[in-house]
């Protein structure tokens, strides 16, 4: 049976759109699977570091939002930040950036189609989705954070860490700063990032399960400023956040985004990757070289990978977790390199 697709991406979130645009450009015959209707909100930090904002300006596309100085992390009367050296980053609401990705897509003519899929069926030759009658030479899972795709597969690894947890939620207040801020407790950390003249958007990441209000409640400084009739969104979570799988290709299945496998949410790449990792998968399949996908995968994540990995571990440690903010004040200079190393 021959493919009738070149690609077909399983998921329209912003790397399977952002494949799927990668892919029109290159010439290869596209469709996208989404049940979801667009535009698709989900929890999220909405700071784009300026990486992202460099490939989305690459790609043609205009994002609005709240530009982005730099990084500042906060404990307690404890302050240190550093600026982006290569351009800002932006703010940008998630619905917004979905939007502008799901017409550039439509614009270059790949369909989305509104099919959910959870299993696939594959040989030699191409990938096909059982009753649906969509066949492809390959198939790209841009399905998220818990894939099903990678489930079906029998490619998710067990992971043994303590599970971290994202909640988010919008406030109608002006924003105080032009970093994104990176509050500090003990068993969580706050982000705030401007988004608009009157709009933050505050993602709390923690190992606790509690409600968003109670989850507030230990930041003090920001609960202050947030007074809960400002709130204008509802609350949204994620997790558990950290999700392996085995390998970035499985025949001719490929993983991108979330999917290809995700540690924390700290260092707010996930942007970033996911773009970077469209145009890998996209060059690779274009050149007939699938293979060489997941060495250029890790080559392009392992720097962000090995800085979120250490951050994380320290973060789990008592005796560690503390001195993470007064040990960035002490080394101002190792802190900026850290944060411009992933920008």
């Amino acid at each position: 049976m021959n493919a009738d697709h070149d690609l077909l991406i399983i998921g329209g979130g912003p790397a399977g759109l952002a494949t799927a645009l990668h892919a029109a450009r290159a010439g290869l015959d596209t469709v996208v699977a989404e049940p979801r209707q667009a535009p698709v909100d989900k929890a999220c930090g909405e700071g784009l570091m300026p990486g992202a904002v460099r490939h989305l300006a690459a790609l043609g596309l205009q994002v609005a939002g709240h530009p982005l100085t730099g990084i500042r992390y906060v404990q307690g009367s404890r302050r240190v930040q550093a600026a982006f050296r290569h351009g800002p980053g932006l703010g940008a609401r998630r619905t917004h950036l979905h939007s502008v990705l799901h017409q550039a897509v439509s614009e270059a003519g790949v369909p989305v189609l509104p099919l959910r899929v959870g299993e696939v069926r594959q040989d030699a030759t191409g990938v096909s989705v059982p009753g649906t009658g969509l066949r492809a030479r390959w198939l790209v899972a841009a399905d998220g954070l818990h894939s099903p795709v990678r489930r079906s597969l029998g490619l998710e690894v067990r992971n043994r860490a303590v599970p971290r947890y994202g909640l988010r939620r919008h406030y109608a207040v002006p924003p105080w700063s032009a970093y994104v801020e990176v509050h500090w407790v003990p068993h969580g950390e706050a982000y705030v990032t401007p988004l608009g003249p009157e709009l933050v958007g505050i993602a709390l990441l923690t190992g606790q399960r509690a409600p968003f209000a109670t989850q507030l409640q230990r930041f003090p400084e920001l609960a202050a400023r947030l007074p809960a009739e400002a709130a204008v969104t509802g609350v949204r979570g994620a997790g558990p956040l950290r999700q392996q799988t085995r390998t970035r290709r499985h025949g001719r299945v490929l993983f991108v985004g979330d999917a290809a496998g995700y540690i924390d949410a700290l260092t707010g790449e996930g942007i970033s990757l996911a773009l970077t990792g469209a145009q890998a998968l996209v060059g690779n399949v274009r050149r007939g070289t699938p293979d060489r996908y997941e060495t250029d995968w890790n080559r392009a994540t392992r720097r962000h990978r090995l800085l979120t990995e250490l951050l994380v571990r320290a973060r789990q440690k008592p005796a560690l977790a503390p001195r993470i903010v007064p040990t960035a004040e002490r080394l101002p200079h190792l802190f900026a390199a850290a944060v411009n190393a992933l920008a």
